[in-house]
């Protein structure tokens, strides 16, 4: 049998020609093409499944990490923007949670309904004029030069299509279409391992009065059962909390991995569909445990397990610039700011995750480099979310939601600048951008953090 055959040549009809054409319906592409899109851009959102949110509702995250930050011992949201009209909308609907503390209790995090979510986004979308494309599948692109993207590829229920612009916004997560592009990139640490993937799950029918504080107790009940017994989890650290209705529980405890014990590739075909064969194993075994040991969950049962596996990196593409552990425990400034990130250094390695926090009393942030989301080789492309021009410990930290809303957002309002003055990313006015940014209400780490919004 041939390994490979010759797919005949076609032609493909345009779907559409736009101003902006963002792949990818998480935080950055829903921020990147919100922002386009209220800019008067002429904006696609391309997105493989039939809603939008990425790993906070294909893979059931359900929680805002990134948005705040512990300054000088003082948690505050230090992301805002165009998140702040999600945050509202999703208030509105009775879909928020208060802020809570997360991570050995030293930063916060935000729990959401997933449903609501979904419904926010995509109305915020259209209401600011985007198309949104869902069950299209990014396939393939070609190019106007050796530096520049003509068109988008996508696979249809209907067939294929191109999807041609003047500026395309990489929201994949994989960095596919600066892959595709030609557009250098990394993966992994210096020996090529990624962090490694989990399947979230939610469990409902949870007595809240008799499962008090579970989120301490299950982990101690964790290294009780495997010191006793010598059962092994899939790692250290689970995080099982209350959703807004605390009959519902979110949880975040299994890691995925391939026989060899090396992490499931989010880029590999095969290690994919075995990653949620496993995941869903993993989901069932560890309820079961919480089930049988843990107060109030005696008749609580999983309402849901996540569509897919949570995948935390692939490729990294390499713009001018590496954001680094070094940038994130240091807090460090950059001219180019385009948001603030405060989320620890959180490494899921074999068995546990490491969390490692700027120092104690510190600023509690760093800013964000405009020059993550511009990749090289490639004129008319952004790169945003977890993909961006990171080293595998900076990404570690800036891979969550709050960095991600402020990857796209600069994206976005960059793409209309780019598009206005007839320059490429890489040569936009970065003083307009940020201005642009300041009156869209971005905090970019150059103001009093006390006028900020908590």
């Amino acid at each position: 049998m041939t390994s490979r055959i010759v797919e005949p040549q076609r032609e493909v009809d345009v779907f559409g020609d736009y101003d902006v054409v963002v792949a990818g319906g998480g935080p950055a592409g829903i921020a990147a093409a919100l922002s386009a899109g209220r800019a008067g851009r002429k904006t696609i959102l391309i997105e493989r499944y039939g809603f939008l949110g990425g790993a906070g509702t294909a893979a059931g995250l359900s929680t805002f990490c990134g948005l705040h930050s512990n300054v000088y011992g003082t948690h505050t949201r230090t992301t805002q923007g165009v998140v702040n009209d999600i945050l509202q909308r999703l208030q509105e609907m009775d879909a928020l949670n208060k802020p809570h503390l997360s991570v050995q209790s030293r930063i916060q995090a935000q729990a959401y309904d997933i449903s609501a979510y979904k419904i926010a986004a995509e109305e915020l979308l259209l209401e600011a004029g985007v198309e949104i494309l869902y069950h299209a599948f990014a396939a393939g692109l070609t190019k106007s030069s050796d530096a520049a993207i003509e068109a988008l590829l996508i696979e249809t229920k209907e067939g294929r299509f191109a999807v041609t612009g003047r500026i395309f916004i990489d929201g994949s997560g994989d960095g596919d279409l600066a892959a595709w592009a030609g557009a250098p990139y990394e993966i992994g640490d210096e020996n090529g391992v990624t962090l490694y993937p989990s399947t979230m799950y939610r469990i409902n029918g949870v007595d809240p009065v008799a499962a008090g504080r579970a989120w301490e107790t299950i982990p101690q009940l964790m290294d009780t059962e495997e010191q006793r017994t010598g059962v092994k989890f899939p790692r250290k650290q689970p995080i099982v909390r209350p959703q807004k209705n605390p009959i519902e529980w979110r949880s975040n405890l299994t890691q995925i991995s391939n026989p060899d014990g090396s992490p499931v590739s989010g880029i590999d075909a095969r290690q994919l569909s075995y990653g949620e064969v496993q995941g869903r194993r993993q989901s069932w075994d560890t309820f079961s445990f919480i089930k049988r040991v843990t107060p109030g969950f005696e008749n609580a049962y999983i309402v849901e397990i996540a569509p897919q596996i949570g995948i935390r990196e692939t490729r990294r593409v390499l713009g001018d610039y590496q954001l680094s552990d070094a940038d994130i425990l240091g807090c460090k400034d950059f001219e180019d700011s385009i948001g603030v990130n405060g989320w620890p250094i959180e490494a899921h390695i074999q068995g546990a995750v490491k969390f490692v926090f700027a120092p104690e009393g510190s600023r509690g942030y760093n800013q964000i480099p405009y020059r993550i989301i511009v990749p090289q080789k490639i004129d008319n492309l952004f790169v945003v979310g977890r993909c961006a021009s990171m080293t595998h410990d900076g990404q570690s930290s800036a891979r969550v939601t709050g960095p991600c809303f402020s990857m796209g957002q600069a994206a976005g309002i960059a793409a209309d600048i780019a598009l206005g003055d007839g320059v490429t990313p890489r040569k936009i006015n970065i003083r307009k951008l940020q201005d642009r940014l300041k009156a869209d209400g971005v905090f970019l780490g150059d103001a009093r953090v006390d006028s900020l919004a908590s």
